[in-house]
Order: C-alpha cells, then sequence, then structure tokens
C-alpha cells in the first residue's frame, strides 16, 4: 500500500511513497500524532538526483524489517529540501553546529514540538568504518527517549536556544568600499589553485558567483590577476570530466582536483550559472571557447530540461541503468553470466556518460575509436572505475580535423541515446528558473539566438501564470502544470526578479520591469528587518524554531545577495531610492564577510562592484526595435562590460522610465549612458557606446 506521500507532487517523495516506512510529508499533522502517541520523530531530508539517499533509501527504507521497527516507534517525515529550504536550512545549521559537518541525506531526530536532540547524514545497513548502523542509531534513539526523557528534553532546549543565539550581527550595515573588495581579491588569490584552476582542494565545485565577482572587478579595475583566474578556471572545466563533452552541459562537482571525474548528477541551478558565466567571460575576451560552452549549455538546458509546460526541471540523476553486454562474463563465469550484484537494472554512478575503448570500438570502428581515445582521453586503465574514462579534452600534441571529430562526437552521441538515460526531476523550482531566465535571455541575445530568448520568455510566462498569484506571491515549486503548496522564499523573489530584469533589458519590454517591482515590493516588505539584514523566509511563513537567515552562497546565490543585486538592479531602471538604499544597507554584509570568507559570498562581492561602478544606466531609443542602426546599438550595449549595467530599448514615447525625455538625435537611433546622476552626452555610434561602458 502506498503512504501518505502518494499525492504530493515531489519527485523525491514520490520515490518514497511505495516504501514499507509509513512517511509523512512535513505537516502539523505529522507532528500531533508524534504526540498523541508520545515517540519522537524521525526526520528524514534529502533531494531526487542524491546518489547517497538513493542508497539509504534501497538498504534502510525499503527494508521491511527496519520499516517495521520505525512505524512502531517513531513518526517519520520525509522532506524534499529543494521544496523546503527553509526546512533544510534549519536542521542543517544544527546538525553542522553539532557535528561539525552536513551534507544529504540528513537525518535528525526531533521531539514532538520539532526541537532536535540528535543528528547525522548517512548511516549504513550495518556497522561500517567506525559509524553505527541505523538500525542501531534507531535503537538508541528510542532506547533515550523512552528512559531518559528529560535529558532528551534538555538538550533539544538548549539546541533551540543556542540556534537563537546565532542571529547575526554586522554592525553598521553600508556597502564595501575599494578596500574591501581589494582584500576579498586578494584572499581568493591566497586560496586559488594555480595548476588546476578553481578554488581549494577536493571536491572542486564549479566557482560562479566568484567568477562573475572577479569579472566584474576585472572589468571596473583593469585587474589582470582576476581575469587570468577566471580563464584558466573556466578552461579547465570546460575540458574537464565536469563537463558533458557530447551533449554540453556541467555536472554538480569534481571529486578529484583536477575537474576529471565528476559527480554526475546536472543540476538547473550550476548549468544556469555557469551559462552565463561563460557568456561573460566571451563579452569580456571574445574566448571562442566561452562562446562555445554558454551555447551548448543553454542547449542543453533548452534540450533536456525544458517542460512540456515551458518551464525548466531541476535536475538529471547522477545513476542510470548499467548496460550489460550479451556476451559479458563474471569473474570465472560464462558468457552472459552476470557479476554477482550486477546485471540488467542496476544503477550505477556515470553509466550514461563513461567509455571504455571496447565501447568507443563498437561505436565507431577502431580507426576513429583510436582517434576518440587521444582526443577524450579514454585509456585502457580508466580514469573513472572498472575501467572506464570520462569524456575530456586533454591537452595533446595531435591535431585533430575539425570534421572528423564532429563526426565521431555526434556517433558517439547517438550511440549514447541509447543507453538508458538518468532519470529527472520534472518539478519547476521558481528561483532556479529565474536564473535559468537571465542565462538564457543574454545568451540568446548576445549571439544572435532568438530561439533562446524564447524558451526564457516561455519559462518567465510559466512563473507568472502558475507561480506568481493575484497578489504577485510566488510558490516555491509546480510540477506537471501544478502548483505546490510551499511558499516562496527570498532566493526565489530575487532570482526570479533579476530573470525578469534580464528579460527587461534583452526585450525592451516592461512588464517584465513591472513584475520584477512587485516581486521586490514583497522582499521590501517581508523579507526584511529594520537594520537592512534579510531572512530567507517571509515575516508571515511558516514558524519554525528559527527564522532561517543565511547571507553566504552556497551552491547558488544566497537569497541575500540575489536580493541586493536586484534590488540595486531596479534602482537603477527606476530611480527608485528605498530599493538602492535598501541593496546598499543588504550589501553591508559583504563589506564584513568579504574580505573574511570570499570564497562563500561571491554573488555579493559581484553585486558590490556594480554598486562602486554606479552601476550605469543605458538607454537606447530608436523608430524601432527591428531598426538595425537600433539593434546594433542595443547589442553593443547588451555586451559592454561596465559591472551590472542595466539597458532599456524602446521609442522615445515608451514607458520604461529610462526611456523617459530621450530623443533621437538628427532623427537617428541614439544611445544615454549615465550614472551617479551625470550622463555622458548621446550618441549614435555604437563604437562610442562600447567606448563609455568600458571602465
Amino acid at each position: 500500500m502506498p503512504n501518505r506521500l502518494a499525492h504530493e507532487t515531489s519527485p523525491y517523495l514520490l520515490q518514497h511513497a511505495d516504501n514499507p516506512v509509513d512517511w509523512w510529508p512535513w505537516s502539523e499533522e505529522a507532528f500531533d500524532a508524534a504526540r498523541e502517541r508520545g515517540v519522537p520523530v524521525l526526520l528524514s531530508v534529502g533531494y531526487s538526483s542524491c546518489h547517497w539517499c538513493h542508497v539509504m533509501a534501497h538498504e534502510s527504507f525499503e527494508d521491511d524489517a527496519t520499516a517495521a521497527y520505525l512505524n512502531e516507534h517513531f513518526v517519520s517525515i520525509k522532506v524534499d529540501r529543494e521544496e523546503r529550504p527553509d526546512v533544510d536550512a534549519v536542521y542543517m545549521e544544527a546538525v553542522q553546529a553539532a557535528t561539525g559537518q552536513g551534507g544529504w541525506p540528513m537525518t535528525v531526530f526531533l521531539t514532538s514540538d520539532a526541537e532536535p536532540f540528535y543528528f547525522g547524514t548517512y548511516f549504513p545497513p550495518a556497522p561500517r568504518q567506525g559509524m553505527p548502523s541505523f538500525l542501531q542509531v534507531l535503537e538508541g534513539v528510542r532506547h533515550a527517549w523512552a528512559e531518559r526523557r528529560d535529558e532528551v528534553a534538555g538538550v533539544a532546549g538548549k539546541i533551540v536556544r543556542d540556534l537563537a543565539g546565532r542571529d547575526l550581527q554586522y554592525g553598521e550595515m553600508r556597502a564595501p568600499g575599494e578596500g574591501e573588495l581589494a582584500q576579498a581579491l586578494l584572499g581568493l588569490t591566497r586560496e586559488y589553485d594555480p595548476q588546476r584552476g578553481g578554488f581549494g582542494g577536493a571536491p572542486k565545485f564549479p566557482p560562479s558567483m566568484v567568477l562573475e565577482f572577479l569579472l566584474r572587478h576585472h572589468a571596473r579595475t583593469g585587474s589582470e590577476g582576476a581575469l587570468q583566474m577566471v580563464q584558466d578556471t573556466c578552461e579547465r572545466m570546460a575540458r574537464g570530466g565536469l563537463y558533458d563533452q557530447l551533449g554540453g552541459g556541467f555536472a554538480r562537482y569534481s571529486v578529484d582536483r583536477d575537474w576529471v571525474v565528476p559527480h554526475f548528477e546536472k543540476m538547473l541551478y550550476d548549468n544556469a550559472l555557469l551559462c552565463r558565466v561563460y557568456a561573460h567571460l566571451w563579452r569580456a575576451t571574445g574566448s571562442e571557447l566561452a562562446r562555445r560552452v554558454a551555447l551548448e549549455t543553454a542547449d542543453f538546458m533548452v534540450r533536456e530540461l525544458r517542460t512540456k509546460e515551458g518551464g525548466f526541471a531541476s535536475a538529471l540523476d547522477a545513476d542510470s541503468e548499467e548496460e550489460v553486454p550479451r556476451d559479458a562474463a563474471g569473474p570465472g563465469g560464462e558468457p552472459g553470466e552476470p557479476q554477482q550484484g550486477e546485471g540488467e537494472g542496476r544503477h550505477v554512478e556515470g553509466a550514461y556518460y563513461v567509455w571504455t575503448p571496447a565501447q568507443l570500438t563498437e561505436a565507431l570502428g577502431p580507426e576513429d575509436a583510436e582517434i576518440a581515445a587521444q582526443y577524450f582521453g579514454v585509456t585502457e586503465e580508466g580514469t573513472f572505475e572498472h575501467g572506464s574514462s570520462v569524456l575530456q579534452l586533454p591537452q595533446s600534441e595531435g591535431v585533430f580535423g575539425a570534421q572528423k571529430i564532429e563526426s565521431i562526437r555526434s556517433r558517439l552521441l547517438g550511440r549514447r541515446g541509447k543507453r538508458p538515460a538518468p532519470g529527472r526531476d520534472d518539478k519547476v523550482v521558481a528561483a532556479w528558473n529565474g536564473l535559468a531566465v537571465a542565462a538564457l535571455a543574454e545568451t540568446g541575445a548576445y549571439f544572435d539566438r532568438p530561439d533562446l530568448v524564447e524558451a526564457a520568455l516561455g519559462a518567465a510566462d510559466l512563473l507568472v501564470r502558475l507561480h506568481m498569484d493575484e497578489h504577485a506571491r510566488l510558490a516555491r515549486t509546480s510540477k506537471d502544470g501544478q502548483v505546490g503548496a510551499n511558499a516562496g522564499v527570498l532566493e526565489d523573489y530575487a532570482d526570479v526578479a533579476e530573470g525578469f530584469l534580464a528579460l527587461a533589458s534583452v526585450t525592451g519590454e516592461g512588464v517584465w520591469l513591472e513584475f520584477s517591482g512587485l516581486l521586490l515590493g514583497h522582499v521590501l516588505a517581508q523579507f526584511t528587518d529594520g537594520s537592512g539584514s534579510l531572512y530567507d523566509t517571509a515575516a508571515d511563513a511558516e514558524k519554525l524554531i528559527r527564522r532561517p537567515q543565511d547571507p553566504t552562497d552556497n551552491a547558488a546565490p544566497s537569497g541575500w545577495s540575489a536580493a541586493a543585486g536586484a534590488l540595486l538592479s531596479y534602482a537603477a531602471h527606476t530611480g527608485s531610492e528605498p530599493h538602492r538604499a535598501a541593496a546598499e544597507r543588504a550589501l553591508g554584509v559583504v563589506r564584513v564577510l568579504g574580505p573574511r570568507v570570499p570564497r562563500f559570498i561571491g554573488w555579493g562581492l559581484a553585486v558590490a562592484e556594480a554598486f562602486l561602478d554606479g552601476p550605469r544606466e543605458v538607454a537606447i531609443v530608436g523608430p524601432s526595435l527591428d531598426d538595425p542602426a537600433t539593434r546594433s546599438l542595443h547589442h553593443t550595449a547588451l555586451t559592454g562590460t561596465a559591472p551590472g549595467a542595466v539597458v532599456a530599448v524602446g521609442r522615445p514615447d515608451d514607458e520604461l522610465p529610462l526611456l523617459a525625455d530621450r530623443i533621437l538625435v538628427n532623427g537617428d537611433p541614439t544611445a544615454y549612458v549615465c550614472r551617479n546622476f551625470t550622463c555622458d552626452a548621446p550618441t549614435t555610434d555604437p563604437r562610442q557606446l562600447r567606448r563609455a561602458l568600458r571602465s
């Protein structure tokens, strides 16, 4: 019998709907049940493309004996961290404070008042490497609950009090200046890996927000060191296994320092952010590699993540079914005899993406397989598991013909398409779709790809139609055209506003500026305190044991930094002083944290660069958007490198605020560039406009 998750919209929860565990979704009713039964709560948090979440599910939550024990002694709650980032954030903070580390799956035991008292992540089915088995943990928690209830309550109360005492205090809330940004750059230089690109050691994550800061810092100051870090990191990521050399798009992270072996899940937010980074790198340098990767990543998102409703799905799994050749033999076995625990249907991480020399030969024939092995770095020993290799573009002395390589790539992609594909999480998350809208709109505009702009418009339209209610309040998720029940959090409002602002600049359609204003109105009314700090949940949201508040970036920009950026851009578009003042106050946290932990507040640093540069306000007026001279000025404005510059384009009588009182010079399309209440002389010359948008 399906449990209570059968009617949820989250793909992650639905994956557990047939478990023998009597799961509840996060709800007051679940805690009421725990109260009535006098039992503790097991809170299990994960997401659909999480490899170790799947492992623990197969080992423990699909096991009848474990499920029976859980059902007798606990109320079990399953949460999709992507649907409820607020719940995830609150309890992850507790896990990290108690254990010094965190991750998913997250396993937390709570009282019936939702207060945590015991923590962990993955627990194996049997004791392993110093870890107790999951059943041992359950037995220990049940015993403590039954025999030492007062002690458990005391621990839970202390944890909640400690969390409440962690409120952020950053002193005077004002934006950072030249000194703090220079210190941040110095800190990044110290943590930079000059041999391999990127920052820190393994595992290595794509540092998207930091790269945006470095690009903007280079644009504003001319720092060659900042630009070099971006160029080298982007090249190493794009030539490594982190990047899908056949189908485009980036995996979540590299398990090694050299970007060779990825954790194979592909997330919408990573690809949206990196698509934009590579497009901006092309804008700064004209790099052909950056152009190719930006376009291939955009095409990957549209081809493999777009839903039939026009939004973008959250992720592709790391795991997929392993192909087992009919003539395969197990060790010491006969042909066709699978190895123990293996065979058709076995889900293996990376199975869709990796290749052996024999598989290349099967797909290409021996001659082209040898070329492919050289070009993509496929070896007999392999770079991954069981003699398989992740495709890369290693530096090579060989010269490869472009047509031959394109033929090989096309045939391998076709052959790969016949493999069992990774599962897709079709959940549409508002924030991540906002990031995709911004990336696709800009990439389409830069490279004359109107189809990408149309894809951005389709996703934006879905967000307005389905995720926004009549009061412009956002829902966090939807699936299959059905809106989810969970309210949007700060990153949803901020990232969707960012996407709409990018669309306004690209299309000249004022409605996107209006929608962003409605969303940012909620930010000012519901997510701020009196000092300029921002909370991750609205003032009228469900009350948890702590109101989450985190200004540091994770895999995507923090809601705090994203809101500061959107507020600043909206103020530049409209001249709104309250929005600019709110952005400046929000940047106060960057002034404090930027010099200390620049890797973890990259988007805030990027917004601070825009604040120091103005940002510049560019108005393009012409007789129509289809006029060639107007389009030339518009394209020049969009591809200018001034940090955070905003662009408005239209006829002189259009209602966009930046177009007010702008006239055509001698009847020709004209560009106006202003910042800090001062405007340059208008120009009709794209070359002069380009010079005006360089620092």
